[in-house]
C-alpha cells in the first residue's frame, strides 16, 4: 500500500498515526493561514506571468485561495493532522476545491521557502502591532509626566533614597526605555524585509521564475541573495524574540516599582480597583497582581528566547525539521508581550498619584546632602572636602534626629564658616529639583523641553 501523502510517491507504506501526530505542526502553525494564502497568490501570479501556468489556472487558484480564506475565517475549515502543516492543508483544500490547477501551485517552490516566507510575513506584521501597543503605552506615560511635572519624589539608588526628583522625571526614564524598544523593532523589521520565496528547498529552481516580482508583490525590499540561507535563516525570529525579551524586561522593572509604590510602606500611588485583586483570607488586602504577573511573564519570554537560540545552535545548512519548533517560541513571546502591554497600559492609565506622600517621603533620608556639598564647592572648597563635610553634617543629624534643613545656622557654621543664610534656599527640596536644569534633568524647565521632544516623537508615529 503506497503512502497517500502529497510527498508519498517514494514511500511504500503509510506513516504511523503516532508519527503523523508527532510530525504535524498544524496545531500551532495554522495561525499562519493568512500569510500562506497571501504568499501563494503572489507566487501564482508570478507563475502565470512567467508562462508556467495559464491565465485560466491562475484565475481558478486565486478564486480557490480566497474561498479557503473566507471559509477559515468563518470557522468552516477543519485542518487535518495527516496533512502535517498549514501549507499542505491549504494545498489539499485548494486541490479538492478547484482540481488539477491546484496541483500546479507548488511549482517552483518548496515548503522550506514557503514557511520561511510565511514566518517572515507574520513576524513583520506582529512587529508593527507591538510597536503600536508601545506607542499607546508611551501616550499614557507622557500624560502622567505632564500632570506631575512638579510632583517631588525621592530618587533612589540601591533602593536607598538618593536625591529628589519628580514623578514626571522618574517615569520618563521608562519613556526612554520603550522608545528604544520601538527603535529596536524598526531595526529588526528592516532586516526581516527580504523575500525568501523562490529559494525552493535550498538550491533554487530550474524554472524561469521572477523572484523580484514576487518580492515586490508582497512588499519586501528585495529577494534574499542566497538560497541556502533563505530557507535556514531564523535570525529574524531570534531577533524579534530578543527585542520582545527586552520589552518584557522593561515592563518587569516598571512593574516592580509599581508593586513597591502601592505598598503601604511607600504609598506613592494607588491602583484602581479594576486592576487589583483581593485575598481569599485577608479582607484588607489590595494586591497588585497585574503588575506581579507582568513581572512573572518576563521569565516566560526569556525562556522562549533561550529555547529558539538553543534549537538553532547546532543545525547544519540548510533546512532541518528541528526548525519546526521555532514557531511556538515566537508565537508565545508575541502573544505574551501583546497581552502584557495591553493590560499594563490600561492599569497605568488609571493609577492615582499620591503627591503629598511622595513629598513627605522626600523630606526624610537627607536627599539634599549633595546640594550641601555643592553649596560649599561654589564657595571655593574642593568637592572631595565638601563631600566629607556634608557627610559629617548627615552623621550629626542622624545622632540628633534632625533633617539637614532643620539645623540652625550656628550648627552649619560649626562645620564650616562659609555657610550663610542662603544655605536654606539652596537645600529646599524645590530648589534641589529646580536647579537641575541640565538637559534630561528633573527641573520643570528641563522636563518641559523633553516633553516637547516626546510630543514630537509621538506625533510622527
Amino acid at each position: 500500500m503506497s503512502n497517500d501523502k502529497l510527498w508519498g510517491g517514494r514511500f511504500s507504506a503509510q506513516t504511523d498515526e503516532m508519527v503523523d501526530d508527532f510530525n504535524s505542526s498544524i496545531r500551532f502553525d495554522k495561525r499562519l493561514y493568512k500569510q500562506d494564502i497571501k504568499g501563494s497568490i503572489a507566487h501564482a501570479k508570478m507563475l502565470e506571468k512567467q508562462g508556467i501556468i495559464t491565465s485560466c489556472e491562475l484565475e481558478k487558484i486565486i478564486f480557490g485561495l480566497n474561498k479557503i480564506l473566507e471559509d477559515i475565517e468563518q470557522g468552516k475549515v477543519s485542518f487535518s493532522v495527516s496533512c502535517e502543516d498549514i501549507h499542505m492543508n491549504i494545498e489539499k483544500l485548494l486541490t479538492d476545491l478547484i482540481g488539477e490547477a491546484g496541483k500546479k501551485l507548488h511549482s517552483a517552490r518548496s515548503r522550506n521557502d514557503q514557511v520561511a516566507l510565511d514566518f517572515k510575513m507574520y513576524s513583520q506584521e506582529e512587529n508593527i502591532l507591538i510597536q503600536t501597543l508601545l506607542y499607546d503605552l508611551l501616550e499614557v506615560i507622557l500624560k502622567l509626566a505632564k500632570d506631575n511635572i512638579n510632583t517631588i519624589m525621592p530618587g533612589f539608588t540601591h533602593l536607598q533614597k538618593a536625591q529628589p526628583v519628580t514623578f514626571a522625571h522618574h517615569i520618563c526614564a521608562y519613556f526612554e526605555m520603550f522608545k528604544r524598544d520601538i527603535s529596536r523593532l524598526k531595526d529588526c523589521r528592516e532586516r526581516t524585509n527580504t523575500c525568501p520565496l523562490g529559494a525552493c528547498a535550498l538550491a533554487g529552481t530550474t524554472y524561469n521564475t521572477d523572484r523580484k516580482y514576487v518580492s515586490d508583490l508582497l512588499g519586501f525590499y528585495e529577494p534574499t541573495l542566497n538560497t541556502m540561507d533563505s530557507v535556514s535563516d531564523r535570525d529574524f525570529a531570534i531577533e524579534l524574540v530578543s527585542v520582545i525579551s527586552t520589552i518584557m524586561m522593561h515592563l518587569s522593572r516598571f512593574s516592580e516599582e509599581i508593586i513597591l509604590w502601592c505598598s503601604k510602606e511607600y504609598d506613592y500611588i494607588e491602583l484602581d480597583d479594576k486592576f487589583s485583586t483581593g485575598s481569599s483570607i485577608m479582607p484588607q488586602k489590595k494586591n497588585p497582581d497585574i503588575a506581579e504577573l507582568v513581572r512573572g511573564k518576563c521569565s516566560r519570554v526569556y525562556g522562549d528566547l533561550m529555547g529558539i537560540l538553543t534549537m538553532m545552535k547546532g543545525l547544519p545548512l540548510a533546512y532541518n525539521k528541528d526548525m519546526q519548533e521555532d514557531k511556538e517560541f515566537l508565537f508565545d513571546a508575541v502573544d505574551t508581550v501583546k497581552m502584557c502591554l495591553e493590560v499594563f497600559t490600561k492599569m497605568l492609565s488609571t493609577i492615582k498619584v499620591n503627591a503629598q506622600n511622595m513629598l513627605k517621603s522626600s523630606k526624610s533620608g537627607f536627599l539634599n546632602a549633595t546640594d550641601v556639598a555643592d553649596y560649599l564647592v561654589k564657595k571655593g572648597i574642593p568637592f572631595r572636602d565638601t563631600h566629607r563635610i556634608a557627610g559629617e553634617i548627615v552623621f550629626y543629624c542622624i545622632q540628633n534626629s534632625k533633617n539637614i534643613e532643620d539645623i540652625t545656622l550656628d550648627e552649619f557654621k560649626s562645620f564650616s564658616e562659609l555657610f550663610g543664610d542662603d544655605i536654606y534656599d539652596e537645600i529646599s527640596l524645590e530648589a534641589c529639583v529646580q536647579k537641575r536644569k541640565t538637559l534630561g534633568g528633573p527641573s520643570s524647565e528641563s522636563m518641559s523641553k523633553v516633553i516637547k521632544i516626546y510630543e514630537k516623537f509621538l506625533g510622527e508615529r
